[in-house]
């Protein structure tokens, strides 16, 4: 089945800014910097922790953005890794990036955004809460592109105001209990190149997931050659000064003693700025920050699905749009598996398995850009890698230990993830089978 040729409307570059911040910033900025104080005593080494954490990030949005500014095509590591190395390899990377992740972390904040809004409203019911955003973010991002890029862009601009109104309030608590200083000394310098500071980037690099979110919509953006890479580099840096303030506000308002293994770091930060109604309002707080997440989610993970279905034949039902160009039979996929997730809440061991797989696709797709100099270098390059080689490397090598640490402390699930690659393989088998003789797909252009 094909679809008759259209102009879908396109976004600009606030609407694809707004995609990696609202993808970035979620509940793991709030959760994670009580096992980060088990390792690490110095104010300095933390808020540098985070600082470090979006270098790297950095580093993979300004080589992606060679990558997509060259091939400029949405579908994310799919597109990319097919055109670089083999479809096979890129109908793998597609699976998983639609499956686990898209649909699984969609249920999740989600589910995230249910708990919060019952804390405060508890006749409420998390479970539908949950489904009833995702219905939400669905139906308007199904009905029109300039909908879901204005109801994108208001709530995530709501998210870094609510975000500023939180460190603004921080400053203004004036807490008694403790002090802090950020001055490095001897000590502090040290903590830098210990181990307990690269156990603890392993934490910060979950935190920055999702610097890599408008990739995925490459095709939908305009001018993408110009507006691919800054959207990138602009929305990475954004939430990097962003996490480097919100840790800031931890440590200047919750002794680090007190920090020290808890999940819930911003409500005990919510308590010491806001007093007795410091949970209510983080609840709410952190809620509405989901909404962003759960809209960009959405948004994205159908493009994945759509550019499968259409290099694939026994996909193709999912590459049909509708006559504003929207995917949304692949809209309609993710939603339906989200859902099944909600209702089930099977997801959560399935997402710790595919940590190990998410991060090996993104480490393949940044080594495509060595990839592509050497088999194409008369491909016109809009965009080209600053600090290349440099950059690339240093996001690969920092990857790369993460991933050994992950198998070493890990190795039942990192297999199990690696099982995930060998399924993704059988299914690209399977999808060909009875697949008619096509002609290839065209390089795509600048």
């Amino acid at each position: 089945m094909t679809t008759p040729d259209r102009t879908p409307v396109k976004v600009g570059l606030l609407t694809a800014a707004s995609l990696v911040v609202a993808n970035m910033v979620g509940t793991g900025i709030f959760t994670s910097v009580g096992f980060q104080v088990e390792y690490l005593d110095s104010p300095f080494a933390l808020l540098m922790l985070w600082a470090v954490g979006g270098g790297i990030s950095l580093c993979g949005a300004l080589t992606y953005g060679e990558l997509g500014a060259a091939l400029p095509r949405s579908g994310g590591e799919y597109h990319l890794i097919s055109e670089l190395y083999h479809p096979a390899l890129g109908f793998i990377a597609g699976w998983i990036s639609a499956t686990l992740g898209f649909a699984g972390p969609t249920a999740l904040a989600a589910i995230a955004f249910g708990d919060y809004t019952t804390a405060v409203f508890p006749s409420l019911s998390s479970t539908h809460l949950a489904a009833g955003i995702v219905l939400l973010c669905s139906a308007i991002h199904a009905t029109s592109i300039t909908w879901g890029s204005w109801f994108q862009n208001a709530f995530t601009a709501l998210k870094v105001l609510l975000i500023l109104v939180f460190v603004g309030a921080a400053v203004q608590a004036d807490p008694t209990t403790h002090s802090i200083t950020v001055v490095p000394d001897g000590d502090a310098l040290k903590e830098l190149v210990s181990p307990g500071f690269a156990v603890s980037l392993v934490f910060v690099s979950y935190a920055y997931a999702g610097w890599n979110a408008a990739i995925y919509i490459v095709g939908e953006i305009r001018a993408p050659q110009r507006n691919l890479p800054l959207s990138l580099v602009l929305g990475t840096a954004l939430v990097t000064v962003l996490y480097v303030l919100l840790n800031f506000v931890f440590l200047y308002t919750v002794p680090a003693q007190e920090m020290a293994g808890e999940v819930e770091v911003g409500f005990l930060a919510g308590s010491v700025i806001f007093g007795d109604a410091g949970g209510e309002v983080m609840s709410l707080f952190i809620a509405l920050l989901l909404v962003s997440t759960v809209s960009a989610l959405v948004y994205l993970g159908p493009r994945v699905t759509q550019a499968m279905g259409e290099d694939t034949h026994a996909l193709r039902w999912l590459a049909v749009t509708n006559d504003r160009g929207i995917p949304v039979n692949s809209i309609l996929f993710q939603l339906g598996l989200a859902l099944l997730f909600i209702y089930t809440s099977t997801f959560d061991q399935v997402l710790v398995y595919a940590g190990f797989t998410l991060i090996l696709s993104t480490m393949v797709t940044v080594a495509g850009v060595f990839v592509l100099r050497w088999r194409r270098p008369e491909i016109d390059r809009p965009y080209k890698t600053w600090g290349y080689p440099v950059t690339p490397l240093l996001f690969l090598a920092a990857n790369a230990w993460i991933l050994v640490y992950v198998f070493l402390d890990r190795p039942t699930e990192s297999l199990i993830g690696l099982s995930i690659v060998a399924v993704g393989a059988a299914l690209y088998v399977a999808s060909q089978w009875g697949a008619p003789d096509e002609a290839p797909r065209s390089e795509p252009t600048a």
